[in-house]
């Protein structure tokens, strides 16, 4: 049998039942207008997720080549806060859309051409990578590791797959979005005889009415977590699981000294902060705080969308290393006196080590530095994400 090119032969007939017959799924919200607004949407949260991750990730796992700014001192919490808030804001989105084309999974026949079987083909590792993102990326900001992969680097390399199966099946799917939205003459003249139709009568929500339930969830879920980043918003932090302002010192806490099994030596009275370099000295508690302090007001940030101010007062880093002889354009590592941990050690780049606000913190808003906070001392940086801001440091070290 003669195929025309690029056409798949019509498949045997046989009985269809189910969800492959013939008005198995008479809602009119599985509607192609609204399957490609939703598309839209979930497209534009998807993208400013993505950006905003890979801003996580490099100010994470810089490359050789970049330096990251230490100004703002806000930009990291504006750029996670947004990146989870946008991450939950997609659930709702994501959740209406699969339940939309739900019924495109039953399509009779299952094939009809080369285009149709690419587009079928990135539906899986879209889907798969989108609820992947998500669950994932949920459970990360309740910190439930359940999963016995490394976080931060699967979710980086999940969200490129997820991205460009994306980009794939927006191409394939363009010419749909542009006749059902509205672009160009056709797609307005096919707009304006949707618009004027009545939509069939019967129960249910309408599709107006679909927009609105999705937007108003997304709306909710995005009111009641933003305030674990936004400042004046805590009180409505109803469904974030935590609020910037409870925890000691009125600073929440992701890893306590108990976790990170560094009580005994933090308390030890023998402690002793190294400085190495071309003039290297160490310092006792006692000397450490009798060191020039400054005071910097700071907020700290985590990957899981939380921030929170705070003041930190402390040794300026660069004063250290000035005294330690190390030059201005070296960049230090700051070791804790964990023993254990991918982020027990940090790098932190010239930017970062003599900005003026860099501190070695021993105090914290009035009080010295809770055990839970890293005392005795920690690293605390403008711009830079919380598990970069070393606790119970003990040594730094010009590479």
């Amino acid at each position: 049998m003669r195929v025309p090119s690029g056409r798949f032969p019509h498949p045997p007939a046989f009985p269809r039942r189910g969800p492959l017959r013939e008005g198995a799924f008479p809602s009119r919200l599985h509607d192609p207008r609204v399957a490609a607004l939703l598309g839209i949407w979930l497209g534009i949260a998807f993208g400013v997720c993505f950006l905003t991750g890979l801003v996580s990730h490099f100010m994470q796992h810089p490359p050789s080549f970049l330096d990251w700014p230490s100004r703002p001192v806000w930009l990291y919490r504006a750029t996670q806060g947004l990146h989870v808030a946008t991450g939950l804001a997609t659930v709702p989105l994501l959740l209406a859309k699969l339940w939309t084309v739900y019924p495109r999974l039953w399509e009779w026949p299952p094939v009809r051409s080369a285009a149709h079987a690419l587009e079928r083909l990135t539906i899986v590792p879209l889907i798969a990578g989108a609820v992947f993102q998500l669950a994932t990326g949920i459970a990360n900001t309740a910190q439930w590791y359940r999963f016995r992969f490394f976080f931060t680097v699967t979710h980086y390399w999940v969200a490129w797959m997820t991205v460009g199966a994306l980009l794939v099946h927006v191409a394939v799917k363009l010419a749909v979005v542009r006749a059902n939205v509205g672009s160009g003459r056709a797609g307005r003249a096919h707009l304006t005889d949707r618009r004027s139709a009545p939509e069939p009568a019967g129960e249910g929500l309408s599709r107006r009415g679909l927009g609105v339930a999705v937007g108003t969830a997304a709306g909710v879920i995005t009111l009641t977590t933003a305030g674990q980043f936004v400042p004046g918003l805590a009180r409505l932090d109803l469904l974030a699981p935590r609020r910037p302002d409870l925890g000691p010192q009125g600073l929440p806490v992701n890893r306590t000294a108990a976790a990170a099994r560094v009580i005994t030596v933090a308390r030890d009275p023998n402690y002793r902060l190294e400085v190495v370099g071309p003039r290297p000295f160490t310092l006792s508690l006692a000397e450490l705080r009798a060191f020039d302090h400054h005071t910097s007001k700071l907020p700290i940030t985590c990957v899981e969308g939380w921030a929170a101010d705070a003041t930190w007062r402390g040794p300026r880093l660069r004063d250290l290393l000035d005294a330690a002889g190390i030059p201005p354009g070296a960049t230090v590592r700051v070791e804790s006196l964990e023993s254990r941990g991918g982020y027990r050690a940090s790098e932190v780049n010239p930017p970062h080590a003599r900005d003026p606000l860099t501190l070695l913190a021993t105090g914290l808003n009035g009080a010295v530095l809770d055990l839970d906070h890293g005392y005795p001392a920690r690293l605390i940086a403008p711009n830079r994400p919380g598990v970069l801001q070393t606790k119970w440091v003990h040594r730094v070290v010009m590479l």
